[in-house]
């Protein structure tokens, strides 16, 4: 895929999302393959969830990067983001921006939408996120 296939705007009169690690706008040309990663929790194969917010984004991005490289993609290529959080505060908006920043230095954030929740699927699972890319 060549990068510049999936464009991340920012338009004026809308506030700069990028403090916050998200991007308003991800245009897709009609002609890309779309793939879909289901909701990716915070374990790996073993199936234990750390205590830690940061520790369980930092493994959910893992497993996203993994699926995606299934399909010859990369985390460059994602358009869309739906991240879910138990409990969410300050603290994990913080945290969520830092370690997105880590992945996308250049602030090309994929649009995401966040929403707070009060449970997931599995007990001590804090964060879920699914994820859109273009290959």
């Amino acid at each position: 895929m060549e990068k510049h296939a999936l464009e991340i705007t920012n338009p004026e009169g809308i506030y700069d999302p990028r403090a916050h690690g998200y991007s308003h706008v991800a245009s897709v040309p009609a002609n890309s393959q779309l793939v879909f990663v289901a909701g990716q929790g915070g374990s790996r194969t073993d199936g234990i969830l750390s205590d830690d917010f940061r520790t369980q984004v930092s493994i959910v991005f893992e497993n996203i990067a993994l699926a995606l490289k299934s399909k010859n993609v990369t985390m460059a290529h994602i358009a869309k983001l739906t991240t879910l959080v138990v409990d969410y505060d300050d603290e994990k908006h913080h945290i969520l921006i830092e370690e997105s920043t880590k992945i996308w230095p250049d602030q090309k954030f994929p649009v995401n939408t966040l929403i707070p929740v009060q449970r997931l699927a599995l007990n001590g699972m804090l964060i879920e996120i699914d994820a859109t890319a273009i290959g």
